[in-house]
């Protein structure tokens, strides 16, 4: 006997969807204007007080600007309802775009790392100039600017459960540390050694690979239909069996469809039971686990007879 459940989207009933694509909106033009605002400033202060490693933590914060706007097209395809083309959601749009974002981080961060070796490979340290004040100031604002855009992006993408708003919130995690690199480098530049200003852009570029790294594997593991994890799955089951009539479970399979939670299970019940009490014994743990595990968009019940009654 295999019932078929549609649930519906529980988990951000909390959540209106308006208020849903509102927020993360929100959070995206504020991101968008920050960063605007700090590149201008970071890029003019590394310019005029010749600071490789601020130019090059301007270039990622403008990155960063472009990267926002893609958040707010993810966010906008993937909040749109199921319909006939795309019968269970659009959530996968939202990978597409944190993709889409890693790709843009990638490429701007090896950008930075060419410049960085060909001034190091050059060897014509004593041309490099010492950085004026203003790089260093520029570089404590955009610390403390980038750590509170970093926190505040976060703290909504975790309550809107958005991958592409976190991608968002580690892009700016990642200009704050390379802001970090920039300091590091400004201040033994001014003592001396301005070549240390040049190896701190490539260090820089590091981290923004790194970053680019994890949050394009992020988002490929929830575009192939990967299992959630493993305490997960064991809860499902837990769940499943506590329900009445319900004598173990047999099989579970789950698959991660974006941030949301796909599952198929198959339980044991006893052989000699009407077909209503059937459906009845999937209906209690189809509800059951829709209550208990609100990310879990769609559950699949197929109820096994048991090898004699018990």
């Amino acid at each position: 006997m295999r019932r078929h459940f549609k649930t519906r989207n529980k988990y951000y009933e909390h959540i209106p969807q308006e208020k849903f694509e509102g927020v993360a909106l929100k959070v995206s033009l504020v991101s968008i204007i920050g960063n605007f605002v700090l590149s201008l400033f970071k890029m003019f202060a590394g310019i005029f007080a010749h600071s490789s490693a601020m130019v090059s933590d301007a270039i990622h914060s403008i990155s960063d600007v472009f990267s926002s706007i893609i958040v707010i097209i993810g966010v906008k395809i993937s909040s749109k309802a199921s319909d006939k083309d795309h019968p269970y959601g659009h959530e996968r749009f939202e990978c597409v775009a944190a993709i889409v974002l890693a790709v843009i981080l990638l490429i701007s961060g090896l950008f930075i790392g060419y410049n960085a070796i060909d001034k190091i490979i050059s060897g014509d340290f004593e041309t490099l100039k010492i950085p004026g004040i203003v790089a260093l100031i520029a570089a404590i604002v955009s610390i403390v600017a980038k750590e509170i855009m970093y926190w505040y992006t976060r703290f909504h993408a975790k309550r809107l459960d958005s991958g592409a708003l976190m991608a968002d919130a580690w892009h700016h995690r990642s200009d704050a540390l390379s802001s970090v690199g920039a300091l590091i480098g400004i201040v033994f530049a001014r003592m001396g050694y301005p070549i240390i200003d040049v190896i701190a852009s490539f260090i820089i570029c590091l981290f923004i690979i790194k970053a680019s790294v994890d949050i394009f594997k992020d988002a490929i593991n929830k575009m192939v239909d990967r299992s959630c994890n493993i305490e997960t799955e064991k809860s499902i089951i837990q769940c499943a069996e506590k329900q009445p009539g319900v004598i173990r479970v047999d099989l579970i399979n789950t698959r991660m469809f974006g941030n949301r939670i796909y599952v198929d299970i198959e339980i044991c019940a006893q052989r000699d039971i009407s077909l209503a009490e059937g459906h009845d014994i999937a209906s209690s743990v189809h509800d059951a686990i829709e209550t208990s595990f609100p990310k879990v968009k769609h559950v699949m019940v197929h109820v096994n007879p048991s090898e004699e009654n018990k």
